[in-house]
């Protein structure tokens, strides 16, 4: 039974289709009202919410400002006026908040759920896990990430696991990803998977040639494998990756990491 507290569209399952991610290291003015809104429909009041803001920004409360509508005009200047970055600074601190003297253990949830629409319907590249802010990327992209910590953990590689971990931590960083790092902590993973199937210590450069993988997927590894180390260990040759090619590698690295450990995993037959 659907909760009657929802909105109609939430009842009925009616919501914008995801728009394409846009928006990577802004903070559009639609996102930094819908922070500041959706903490004051889970219950916050404006000195609490004043509060929370100015701790981020560490920015001093006005002392002339006492009356409510005062105090929203001040959250409401200060949320214009910070860095793109302290807004999903804002956010997560607001999640915090929002708990706080919640005995329906709802607000936090309604609070995250909300928002994360709110990212998907205005193109935002960013999104809510558990109260912490992370990189939102293509559907594929978050399909074999979350299939790949999983499928590594469940077949034994922890190490493996852990740089796809790093990999996520590196791309979600703010106020600027750090792409290369990603990069390197993405193939770095698939380099233990492989270590682990081949029984070896070798680079996964000497080692793919004996994954007997199948044509081409096995020219496409090797390529892509050429382009992680020269992107990622030689930025001073040439340009460095932009964000849209980090997410790639993560998400070839993932996806194949996971193929390699299923098959390992399949009953020879």
């Amino acid at each position: 039974m659907s909760d009657p507290r929802s909105s109609f569209s939430e009842r009925f399952g009616y919501r914008a289709p995801d728009a394409e991610i846009t928006v990577r290291e802004d903070a559009p003015e639609e996102v930094r009202a819908g922070v500041v809104m959706l903490g004051y429909a889970t219950g916050m009041g404006p000195g609490s919410m004043r509060d929370a803001v100015c701790e981020v920004l560490l920015k001093r409360p006005d002392p002339n400002n006492w009356s409510p509508g005062n105090i929203e005009n001040e959250v409401h200047r200060l949320i214009d006026s910070a860095p793109w970055w302290k807004i999903y600074d804002i956010a997560e601190r607001l999640y915090v908040e929002v708990g706080k003297g919640d005995f329906t253990g709802t607000q936090q949830n309604d609070y995250e759920r909300r928002l994360n629409h709110l990212f998907c319907e205005r193109g935002v590249g960013w999104q809510m896990e558990n109260g912490v802010i992370a990189v939102r990327g293509s559907e594929a992209f978050a399909l074999a990430t979350r299939e790949a910590v999983d499928t590594m953990r469940d077949a034994g590689t922890p190490t493996a696991a852990n740089e796809i971990h790093e990999a996520l931590t590196d791309i979600s960083r703010r106020p600027t990803a750090d792409v290369t790092g990603a990069i390197q902590h993405a193939m770095a993973a698939l380099e233990c998977v492989a270590r682990e199937i081949d029984g070896s210590s070798d680079t996964l450069g000497r080692i793919i040639g004996r994954l007997t993988l199948p044509p081409p997927l096995d020219g496409a590894l090797h390529k892509l494998w050429g382009f992680a180390s020269e992107q990622g260990r030689h930025i001073q040759e040439g340009r460095e990756p932009r964000f849209e090619e980090a997410e790639l590698v993560v998400t070839a690295a993932s996806a194949v990491s996971v193929y390699l450990l299923r098959r390992q995993q399949r009953p020879q037959g």
